[in-house]
Parts: structure tokens; sequence; C-alpha cells
């Protein structure tokens, strides 16, 4: 079993910065891919952002390509999404999660999740 803890979460203004940060426990998850979704309320969640299991490979949703960053630190047994010029459209619960190898597209095609952290943009 994997435990996949997010935060970073918060309140910024339009155009500013976070960095979410996905902490695993149980075991590694040196050789699992890791996805960011979100969702706002009354939304389905969507993929944000996502990871290859060796890094080498990412993706990112349109809205937020050019803005969004994300990574993975096997050592530290970890995920990041940055975060740049934030917009309140922005504003939803961001999820991390981790699925074997290689991308997964959908919230099915991963097997942990954390609990969410509120990301809120004001204008």
């Amino acid at each position: 079993q994997v435990q996949l803890v997010e935060s970073g979460g918060g309140l910024v203004q339009a155009g500013g910065s976070l960095r979410l940060s996905c902490a695993a426990a149980g075991r590694t998850v040196s050789t699992y891919a890791m996805g960011w979704f979100r969702q706002a309320p009354g939304e389905e969640r969507e993929l944000v952002a996502a990871i290859t299991w060796t890094g080498g490979n990412t993706y990112y949703g349109d809205s937020v390509k050019g803005r969004f960053t994300i990574s993975k630190d096997n050592a530290k047994n970890s995920g990041y999404l940055q975060m740049n010029n934030l917009k309140p459209e922005d504003t939803a619960v961001y999820y991390c999660a981790a699925r074997p190898y290689s991308l997964g597209y959908t919230p099915r095609e991963y097997n942990y999740w954390g609990q969410g952290t509120q990301v809120t943009v004001s204008s």
C-alpha cells in the first residue's frame, strides 16, 4: 500500500505562485508514475499534469501548459507541482495520485490517492 499526503495549498492572489508537494509513505514510489488532478465544485476531476516513473516523460493539460511544472524526486519519495501565474480558474482541490510506471490520463487509471489540498486564487 502507498499513502500519499499533499501539502502546500492555500490562498494566493492572481499572478502568484504555489508549490504543492506529495509525500509518499508505505513503500517506495520510484517505480510509480505520479499525476496531479484537480476538482472544482460541481466539476469532474481533471488531470492537470503527470510524470512517468523515471521523470523522462510528462503531460500537461492545455489550461496549465507553460505555467505549471511537475517533478518527482525518487530519493525523497515525493512529487511536486510548481504553479506559477495562477488564475482564479485554477481554484480547486488538488490531488496527487500514483500508478505503476507509465502515464495515466484518467482518475480510474491511478491506484493510490492523497486526501487533497485546497488551492484558492483570488482576483
